[in-house]
This record gives C-alpha cells, structure tokens and sequence, in this order.
C-alpha cells in the first residue's frame, strides 16, 4: 500500500512471522510477506493482518529486526517494563501435578506476575519484578517439600564443556547430588527391607501360611507367636520401617501430599494409602499383642515402586549421555582486535558494544555485528538453513555462530552483545518451559479411582460401627479394607513400562528424553521435514561432470584456495590427489594478492574470488569456476545448449557450476546436498500411516523439487527463513498436532515449537536441547521407527495398566472371606509385580 506509514507495524513486519519487510530481498513490501515461503505457507494455512503471528513479530522485534525471543509471559506484561523473566530447574518434577504445584507456589510469592512449568525439560520460567523478588529468592521458594530449585544458567558442571546444554545439565554436580539422593533412597529399601524381611520368609510366612494347610514341615509353625509380644518387637518395626518409609517412600508421600493439596488424584497417592495404611495398621495390631502385622506391605510397596522410578531416571540419564558427541555452536571466546592491530583473546561475556574482533577463516562469529572493512564469505547455515554461503561487504550485518568461509573477518560488535544462536536458545527455553507436559494415563485413572477408593473404607467403617464393632476395631477394618483395595500398582506399572519402552528405543539409536514424547507422537498428524541437513545430508559433492579433463584439474587448482562447501567437493573430486597444497597463509585466511603457487603441477599465477566463483591464471590461460551468473556478469559466452543443461540441473534440485577459459564456458560440473538414502522409504511410511508430510527449506524451489515430486509430500516451501519455520509450525499447530524433524540450529526454535520434536545426530546441540527425540545415527528410518515404537508402547501400557489390578484380585477375595493376612498380600505383590515386569520386558517390536 502506498499510503502505509513508516512506523505502522501491521504493513513493516511479516504477516507470517513478523520479521521486518525492510529486510526483505525482492519480494515486494506491499505483498505484507518477507519471503516467497512465507507468502506461501499463509496461502496454504491462512494469514490476516489481524492475526497473532504479526502481533508477535511487532512485539518481538521492538529490540531487534531478527529477534523473535519475547515469550508469551513476556508479551502478557508488556505493560510492564519491570518485569523480567528468570529460568529455574527443579529436580524433582515428574509429572504434571508438580507443574501446577510449582506454578502455585511461585504465584503465591509477592512479586510474581506469572509462573510457566514443565516437567519435561524441568525448567520453570517465572514472570517477576526484581526489584521486589529477587532470583535467589525465587529458588529458595522453589526448594521446597523436596523439590531443589536453582538458575538454569548455573545448572551446568563448572568442568564440563561441549555436548549439548542438556547433557552438562544433567552432569552438573546439583543434578548429580539429586540422583545421588535418588539412589540412596532406592538402596534403603532394599537394604534395611531385606533385613527386615527376613523374620517374615523364616518364621512369620510360615506361620500365616498354617492357616490354610498343616503340611509337613509347615504344621511345626502352627500356634507360633501366640501371645506375641507386640510391644517387644514394635521399636525394632517400628524405627526400621519407619525409616523405609521416609526415605524410600518419601517420593511417594510428597506426591501424595502435592496431589492432596491441589485435589488431583495421582498413583503417588494410591500407592501411598497402600504403604501408610499398612504401616499404621501394623502399630496397633503389634500394640495389641497380635501378630498379623503387614510392615513388610510397606517395605515391599516402597521399594518395588521406587525400583521402578529409580530404573526410570537411570534410563533417561543414559539417553542423555548419548548427546555428549554433538556439536557445539556457541562462541566462548572473541579475539579483540586493538587499534594498532594486535589481537588479545577475551570472554565473549566482556565484550561491549563498538569493540572489533578478529575472526579467522574456518572460525565462528561470536557475536552479532557487521563487517568493519574489507569481504569475505560467511555461511550462515547454522542460524538460517541457507546451504550456501553469502558474501559480506563492508557495512554489511553478520550473525553470531555464522563461519567465516573466506578471507578473515574484522566484526564491529553490535549493540547487543550477544550472538543470534544465544538467542535462539532463549527462544528454545522460553517455548520449553510453556510446553506442559501431558498426563499420564494412569494418573488419570488415578483421579476417577481414587474416590472409590477412599469410599470402600468408609463403608466398611460405618457397616462395622452399625454392627456394634468398637471404635478400635472399626479403625483397623478400614485401615486393613485401604490396604487391599487400593490399586498402589498403578505407581509401579507405569514408571517401569516407561524405562522398558525408553531403553528399547535407546538400543535402536532412538533417544527419548520423556514418556509424554510417545504419547505426543501418536497424535501426531503432520511432520514437517528441514531439507537441508535433514532430507539430505547436508554436505556438497560432485554428482557429474561434463567439461575437458585438463580444464578440471585447472578448476580445481583454483578451488583448493577457495572454502566455499562446493569448491572443496571439486577440489576433492579433481585435484589428482594433490589437496594439500593450498595457498592460505598463517591466520588462515584464502591468498588473493595473485601470488604464483604450483598444485597438482599446474602453475596458478593469480587468483581472484568473487562472491559466486573464482578466477585466476593456470598455466597462463584465464579460468573462471562459478554460477553461471559470474559468467554472464564477466560477459563470458555460454552457448545455448550448455545453458539448457544447466537449467535442468536446477530443476533437479543440484547446484550446477560453470567451467570455462579464455572468456567462454567449456563445461558444468554438477554439485548436489543428496538426498539420504532413507528419505522415500521414511515419506512413503508416514504417508501411509496417514500423516502429512511438509518439507521447509531456506533454498529456493529448486533444490527442493526432488522433494515436491514425491507423492507423499503434500506441501513444500521454499526460502523459508527460520522466523518463517517457527510460524509455519505455529500456523500448522492450530488445526494439526505438528512434529518437526530438523538437524541445524536455526531449526531449534521450531524444534522447540512444533508439538514433538525430532533431531538427527548429524545436528547441533541446540537442536538436540530443543528436540523431544534425538537420532542418534543420521537414518530417516528411525523417525518412522519412532512412531511405531510410539503405537506398541501405548498398547504395553494398558496391558500392565490392567495387570496393575492383579494385585487387588488375589487380595480382595479372601479379605471379604476373612481370610486375609500378609502372606496373602506378599503373594499378591510379587505376582502382580511379576507379570508387570514380565510383560514390559517384552520387545515392542519384532525385527
């Protein structure tokens, strides 16, 4: 619109993503898209000027033009420029009943606007003002009933470097003293119970069991502890088990207290009745003098149930560790460039806006800034998805975490003295922490059980009063009814079947960091593919060549002195053998002065880089190695078959270089990113499993046609900007369930976004922070394996869901026949336990 004001955020930003149309590169302002993607992907999925995506861009870039790092508690106080947001983990968190939990004891404190939890990445984002609440005090409100909270930007181990953020997450020595507490807890009970246990194999089972048969040797124990001597014995039961209780099956009792507290029924609860009723059971029977006392109940459901947490946690720390190979892309420290010209190494935390630093050929970009003097090429495919690199100029903005490609680098640092990948893992925090996790089926079986639960007790209780029972023996009724009827293997089933089904997935190179990833993957409806790096395998080689042999070798004679990804695959491809000649000098940056070097017996006596090819003098003739718009620009002759030729290389998605000497092209090499080997079986699958297929791209059409002919693909947008990946997946989550399978940084935030996301082990670390599932190997294969894994987990789940309710069918008879005693309950434990185990140790999937 002509008329549009310079300062009218609807008609400057993307209606799409909200990046500012300002930045845009030949698609017109008016279109009110930054890209041809996004125009796009909003004609496919719908896109008003009214709509949230543009809200969110005018928000997000009132700082910066790239920026989308406002969340959505930050945009909900934007009214209040007082507010900060502080991110805490909590280990601990382990369902979304301690989500809420949290989430209320942060909001209860003075100062705090809103509190955003998720156990699954166990960060909470809190909106507060710090001048009434300070951090420190935000993780001591957080430690709290055994939760430890503290900055997620402390949670790493002071020695630890490399792997992802989640892996030195789950190393740091806080994180390691609370599975260290963990561990303690699960040896407890299996320690000091089997101690305890023993009286109950050698004399007390024995003797239940003569209730019910006087064979053998079983007929000596018959009248045993007649007339026991409760109060004796009780110190012994009553400390040890005591101690059991608190520490192993204190994890329990908290749960149980949490769900109380916020009225959400949970298997903590259920299996917390089980072992409090027992235990309290116990006491007054061994007061009395009897010798029904069902202390070993408590010490059995505590340790089988803790077990199982504990194999958990121990299965998710594996998995962890799987990512410690990743790469990292974050800059830690800048080489400051002084005005005279020496350069001394600093933290990247010391820098300030105006500073230079040196960056060196082959070397990241720690910081955001723009170039101070000279040229060079920088691939920014970490931040963008862009598979080629782009040439920058004196004045020209760069971005942190980009390489530098070509010639070194001298960066002015920007205003704000941090890098674009700093800030993509903001942005992956901050939609992580507002990623609540699902509940889980057997908490929600929990919630409609419990009632029941509670009730049975009740009535026994009131029928045993109406019967002229005393107010002691009604007690011991209700208490012995709790312990028989309250379903505690739900507490079991579910955490142990979780560890079988994430250790599966594990050995198959399939990392699962959470049970609600299987659950997200079967409601899956739409996975969206990154092409580069992803749907192919994100390195350059020659596929074909069609030019005179001496011409290649002079060709790659030049390349070798060039970094662009296309340029090494032919210098690779035609050097003779011969790569390690190269023309760089020390700092590591590419010779253009046209120094004589020999490669490969071939003379080169100048060279030239140009933002699109090379060219130099070989053996005395002029060659020119590029895009065929270099030749056209240096009016070099390109005859009309050799351009029909290089038109169809571009439709087949492969990136044709021209060849040539002496002012006319002699030949193409074709240069092409593959496809991995996987990627038509993998679409096919998930196509007929009935879900959609979308492939995003930063590359123009083009090199994604491949892709677009595919009948399983159903959507393919091209030059998508990373602001447009995570809009797309936003505009794709309103109507669908989204998963989004990336391997590159600038895929992060979308990773983080979509509803389940997949990285491959080709990725970088933040990729794999943001993702729910990591592939360890670079094989397609695996996401469909993924969701296959996803279906039979789910149908294990409910099978050891109902085999949770053993245990109450082979107690509840013969308490109803008053026949029960703790004999009859320890059977019903290691069977039910048993065939739980039995079941969740089967493999998901038969190969």
């Amino acid at each position: 619109m002509s008329d549009r004001r310079a300062g009218d955020d609807q008609f400057d930003r993307c209606r799409l993503c909200g990046a500012p149309l300002s930045q845009t590169a030949g698609e017109p302002v008016s279109s009110g898209f930054c890209s041809m993607g996004c125009r796009d992907i909003a004609a496919e999925f719908g896109a008003s000027d009214d709509d949230a995506p543009a809200e969110r861009g005018a928000d997000a870039h009132a700082e910066s033009g790239t920026d989308r790092e406002r969340t959505a508690t930050e945009r909900a106080t934007a009214d209040d420029p007082d507010t900060v947001s502080t991110f805490l983990r909590v280990d601990g968190m382990h369902s979304a009943t301690c989500e809420a939990f949290l989430e209320a004891v942060a909001e209860d404190h003075e100062g705090v606007r809103e509190a955003e939890a998720s156990y699954v990445t166990e960060t909470v984002r809190v909106g507060h003002d710090p001048d009434r609440v300070s951090a420190t005090e935000l993780e001591d409100a957080l430690s709290t009933v055994g939760y430890t909270a503290y900055l997620r930007e402390e949670a790493t181990a002071d020695d630890e470097t490399g792997g992802t953020r989640r892996s030195r997450e789950m190393s740091g020595i806080r994180k390691r003293r609370a599975e260290d507490m963990l561990e303690m807890r699960y040896i407890v009970g299996i320690v000091f119970g089997s101690f305890l246990l023993l009286p109950f194999v050698a004399v007390f089972y024995p003797m239940y069991l003569t209730e019910f048969t006087n064979w053998g040797a079983i007929s000596h124990f018959e009248g045993a502890f007649t007339g026991f001597s409760g109060p004796l014995y009780l110190p012994l039961f009553l400390i040890m088990t005591g101690a059991i209780l608190y520490l192993t099956g204190g994890y329990l009792l908290r749960g149980a207290y949490i769900s109380l507290k916020l009225r959400r029924p949970t298997t903590d609860l259920l299996a917390s009745l089980t072992i409090v009723s027992a235990y309290v059971f116990s006491i007054i029977v061994s007061g009395l003098g009897r010798n029904d006392i069902y202390f070993d109940l408590t010490i059995v459901v505590a340790s089988v149930v803790m077990g199982a947490t504990y194999y958990e946690a121990t299965v998710k720390r594996r998995a962890t560790d799987r990512l410690t190979d990743l790469t990292v892309s974050q800059v830690d420290t800048a080489r400051y460039y002084a005005d005279d010209g020496s350069t001394t190494e600093i933290s990247v935390a010391d820098l300030e806006s105006g500073d230079r630093v040196l960056v060196r050929e082959g070397e990241r970009i720690p910081v955001d800034g723009t170039l101070a003097e000279g040229e060079c090429a920088v691939d920014e495919a970490v931040v963008t998805g862009e598979s080629l690199p782009v040439t920058k100029r004196e004045g020209d903005p760069v971005v942190g975490g980009s390489i530098v490609t070509t010639d070194a680098a001298i960066v002015d640092v920007g205003e704000r003295t941090t890098s674009s990948i700093d800030r993509l893992m903001r942005v992956v925090w901050n939609v992580q922490s507002a990623d609540h996790g699902v509940t889980r089926r057997a908490d929600e079986l929990a919630a409609r059980l419990a009632p029941i639960v509670l009730a049975v007790p009740v009535v026994v209780g009131a029928g045993s009063l109406l019967l002229g029972a005393s107010a002691l023996t009604t007690a011991l009724a209700a208490l012995m009814t709790l312990m028989v009827v309250s379903p505690w293997a739900l507490g079991f089933a579910t955490p142990y079947s979780v560890a079988t089904s994430l250790e599966e997935a594990l050995e198959r190179g399939i990392v699962v960091f959470d049970e609600t990833v299987f659950e997200r993957l079967r409601a899956v409806d739409v996975v969206v593919f990154d092409k580069t790096g992803t749907l192919t395998t994100g390195e350059m080689s020659v596929l074909e060549a069609d030019a005179p042999d001496d011409l290649l070798t002079a060709a790659a004679a030049l390349e070798q002195r060039a970094a662009h990804p296309a340029a090494t695959a032919i210098a690779e491809a035609f050097d003779g053998g011969n790569s390690d000649a190269d023309g760089s000098d020390a700092d590591g940056a590419a010779r253009t002065d046209g120094g004589t070097a020999t490669t490969g017996g071939l003379t080169v006596e100048e060279f030239h880089t140009h933002a699109t090819g090379v060219e130099g003098r070989v053996d005395g003739r002029t060659v020119l190695v590029g895009h065929p718009d270099l030749f056209r620009e240096r009016e070099w002759t390109i005859d009309d078959d050799l351009a029909a030729r290089l038109e169809r290389t571009r439709e087949a998605g492969h990136l044709p270089v021209v060849v040539g000497r002496d002012g006319a092209a002699e030949g193409i090499v074709v240069v092409g990113d593959e496809p991995r080997e996987t990627w038509d079986e993998t679409v096919t699958a998930l196509d007929d499993a009935g879900i959609d297929v979308v492939v995003l791209t930063g590359d123009d059409a083009t090199a994604a046609d491949v892709f677009d002919r595919h009948p399983g693909v159903d959507h393919v947008f091209a030059g998508v900007s990373p602001e447009g990946k995570t809009a797309a997946v936003e505009r794709m989550k309103v109507d669908n369930r989204v998963a989004m399978v990336g391997d590159g940084t600038n895929d992060a935030p979308a990773l983080a976004a979509a509803d389940l996301g997949i990285s491959l082990g080709s990725g970088t670390a933040l990729a794999a922070d943001a993702a729910d599932v990591a592939i360890v190997d670079n094989d397609l294969a695996a996401v469909d394996q993924a969701f296959t894994l996803a279906r039979a987990a789910r149908d294990r789940l409910r099978q050891n869901l109902g085999l949770a309710f053993v245990y109450n069918a082979i107690a509840i008879p013969p308490a109803v026949l008053g026949l029960v005693n703790p004999l009859v309950t320890t059977v019903a434990v290691v069977v039910g336990a048993s065939l739980i185990a039995a079941n969740a140790e089967r493999s998901l999937i038969n190969d």
